[in-house]
């Protein structure tokens, strides 16, 4: 038996190996073998069983080892590796080990536990006997002998004070047994302790829920790939229609995916899930998945799934690997929004990938939003996709009122830019007094955006990266955000020495203080990435806001989609405009999602919601559109533009970044590339660049980039990697190809 391997060891090719006849039953397209490679033993997957015609088996070394004796990918896994390579122009290898957590790629074990049990009943000659040679071990097998089942040998001989020489003498001698169980790590198991089941049970779908209901359980009835996007206002119930459709999904014995965009969101998601899915499914386990578990909490996981022991997992962008078995859904939550993309290879997009996994496995996706993206919204109208539409709130619920707060006005009133306008001051006021909660938005973390001497105009920037530094109160600090390099906030001007060196903009810390200020009885919490990096902080301070012991919740944007609580009644975004005024072609798409999105935080009770947003564009479309929620008539709006200037969803674009030391080294090399490519793929790209980029310089490396327009990624690409592996690249130039970014800085 032949079989062709991808190992995993920085390189992508396959290479051949035997297979011995012991390990023949247990090897399969996808299973993971560990083989020798040079004098090492390196992992690789299986993907090919056989060998190319003419190939020399004699000269084949042998397959060592099977870690898993049933395959690690699944075969819809194993091709949509292969598609990801040549669509994301990425090397098998990479996306593989993406697929793969690191601890099922070492072949961790379980976790196993020791017990401790009475094999053998003395008597009370032998009982008398053994106290008087031995009391340590007549005080142990006393204690066991009470017990009605095998006890935790750790927390037995911790309880008597004795050692585990003791219970082995007695082991040894027959009288106990040791015996070992695995533990096995759940991530969120106490969800149900902690109060997050709130609106978990069902309820009487409204006649567009039902709809909905209708159209995707007959989609799954009939086992064939096909994209469903439920486009429902905020509150409108799309958890519900995703819950009836997983319910249908496992009825048909199929496995479900299900993708939140923040881990933030996961733990609420995931304890609906299990609370549904104890009715719907006799008790079916949902897996959760995502970078903030541990490494058994992933590798227990992971194997559940792989071995059919569970079919639903939840969790962010990676859980769309996760190796479910016969998969029939695939719900991607909040599918537009750009937390579904990695920033680092492979250069994926989750929503995309979900939707061409479901292909392979003949599965439905369901994307669902209140702001679709504008890809999703254009596969709508060619007909790629069907649309699935909920326009009211469940119970009849009103949408919140928007109050827009013109900044300019404001700043001319309080002679300064305000941090939070009168208006928004006198409704947390208000809301305090009424027991209701406030949500405070603003993207940015830190105190204030930089640092500014009001004498020379000196800012303090990174020694490191082209960026202004963060200045964060608490600490007294000032940091870069990109590299990490961070340095004392000085007293007086580094460069003119005057007193007069102030903070400008604002940051999360900045609000946050403020609120205190003009709020002091409020109970204020903040949450960013500054303040949520110990594991579970998430679910502690979400938990506390759902049972009212917080008043204001001051965050960034993993507050400002999917969250559900009904007390919260106002919502302030602070600066409208952050996302609005930076070079990206997605800037209005982006403000208006993200306006949409924040607000519909609030008013998901009984009571009415209202939110402020304060800004100094009021007239913005991206603003006026989002005051009414007319998505409708801001996708028409900006499609027109994009139409008109060619770009994504009508093109695609793909972005390649040169980084470098020097920088004019990597500027004529650039230009170089540029040249080559004009000459040979001319008909096929529209070329932009070479040029600096936005953010010229990160860790001490200078950066240059080029912009590809394409109609047909999958020609491009190939072309592209060929004409990278001809050309003489220097060492000190490292080469990023992004496909379908959406970060364009």
């Amino acid at each position: 038996m032949i079989v062709g391997v991808h190992p995993l060891a920085g390189f992508d090719k396959v290479l051949h190996y035997r297979v011995p006849e012991p390990l023949r039953a247990s090897v399969a397209v996808g299973t993971l073998v560990r083989v020798p490679i040079v004098n090492t033993m390196k992992l690789g997957i299986v993907g090919e069983i056989g060998a190319p015609k003419d190939f020399p088996i004699e000269r084949l070394k042998t397959v060592a080892q099977v870690v898993y004796p049933f395959p690690a990918l699944p075969p819809d896994l194993l091709q949509l590796a292969r598609w990801m390579a040549g669509y994301y122009a990425c090397g098998l290898d990479s996306i593989i080990e993406t697929m793969i957590p690191a601890a099922v790629r070492r072949g961790a074990g379980l976790k196993q536990e020791k017990l401790l049990a009475v094999a053998r009943k003395l008597d009370a000659e032998e009982i008398a006997a053994l106290e008087k040679r031995a009391p340590q071990q007549a005080r142990l097998y006393r204690f066991l002998e009470q017990q009605f089942r095998p006890q935790a040998k750790g927390l037995v001989l911790a309880r008597l004070g004795t050692t585990a020489a003791v219970a082995s003498a007695l082991v040894k001698r027959g009288i106990l047994r040791e015996e070992s169980r695995r533990i096995e790590r759940v991530a969120y198991a106490d969800d149900h302790a902690t109060g997050e089941l709130v609106a978990a049970q069902p309820h009487a779908p409204n006649a567009e829920q039902q709809t909905a209901m209708t159209a995707l359980a007959a989609s799954l009835a009939e086992g064939k790939f096909g994209v469903s996007l439920l486009h429902g206002v905020t509150g409108s119930g799309k958890t519900e229609v995703y819950l009836r459709a997983i319910d249908a999904a496992l009825k048909t014995g199929g496995g479900v995916v299900f993708l939140v965009p923040e881990v933030a969101l996961t733990p609420q998601t995931v304890a609906r899930l299990r609370s549904r899915l104890e009715a719907i499914a006799q008790g079916q386990r949902c897996v959760v998945w995502h970078s903030h578990l541990s490494e058994g909490e992933r590798l227990d996981g992971w194997l559940a799934l792989a071995t059919g022991e569970a079919r639903v997992v939840v969790g962010a962008r990676s859980a769309i690997f996760a190796p479910v078995q016969n998969l029939k859904l695939i719900v991607v939550d909040e599918e537009h929004e750009p937390a579904y993309k990695q920033d680092e290879t492979p250069r994926y997009h989750g929503r995309d990938v979900a939707v061409m996994r479901a292909k392979l496995a003949a599965a439905h996706a369901l994307l669902g939003s209140a702001t679709p993206s504008l890809e999703s919204f254009t596969n709508v109208e060619a007909g790629k996709y069907r649309l699935l539409q909920l326009t009211q709130r469940v119970d009849a619920r009103k949408l919140p009122y928007i109050d827009v707060v013109d900044l300019r006005i404001e700043a001319a009133k309080q002679r300064g830019l305000p941090a939070l306008s009168g208006k928004l001051v006198r409704a947390m006021q208000d809301r305090l007094e009424k027991r209701e909660q406030t949500i405070l938005f603003i993207n940015r973390r830190g105190y204030s955006s930089s640092m500014l001497c009001r004498s020379c105009g000196h800012v303090e920037e990174c020694s490191h990266c082209s960026i202004a530094l963060t200045y964060h109160r608490t600490d007294e600090t000032l940091r870069c955000h990109l590299c990490g390099d961070q340095r004392p906030a000085p007293a007086r001007c580094p460069k003119c020495a005057a007193p007069d060196i102030r903070w400008r903009g604002l940051g999360t810390q900045r609000i946050e203080e403020s609120v205190r200020r003009v709020v002091p009885r409020a109970r204020i919490e903040r949450m960013d990435t500054d303040t949520m990096s110990k594991k579970n902080r998430f679910r502690e301070v979400l938990s506390a806001f759902r049972a009212g012991k917080i008043d204001v919740l001051v965050g960034t944007q993993m507050i400002g989609k999917g969250l559900d609580f009904p007390n919260v009644t106002l919502v302030g975004l602070i600066d409208a405009d952050m996302s609005m005024h930076i070079p990206d072609f997605r800037a209005n798409e982006r403000t208006f999602q993200l306006l949409v999105q924040v607000a519909g935080r609030a008013g998901r009770g009984d009571r009415a919601g209202e939110v402020i947003v304060q800004t100094f564009t009021p007239q913005a479309e991206a603003i006026q559109f989002s005051r009414h929620a007319d998505y409708a008539g801001f996708a028409a709006s900006e499609l027109k533009v994009r139409k008109d200037f060619r770009y994504p969803p009508y093109r695609h674009l793909i972005h390649h970044l040169f980084r470098g030391p020097n920088p004019d080294k990597l500027k004529f090399f650039a230009e170089q590339w540029a040249k080559l490519v004009e000459k040979t793929l001319g008909d096929r790209v529209e070329l932009r660049g070479p040029s600096p980029s936005p953010i010229e310089k990160i860790k001490d490396e200078y950066r240059w980039q080029l912009w590809y327009f394409t109609g047909a990624v999958t020609k491009v690409v190939p072309q592209l990697a060929k004409l990278r592996a001809e050309f003489a690249w220097p060492d000190d130039i490292t080469q990023v190809i992004d496909v379908d970014p959406v970060n364009l800085m």
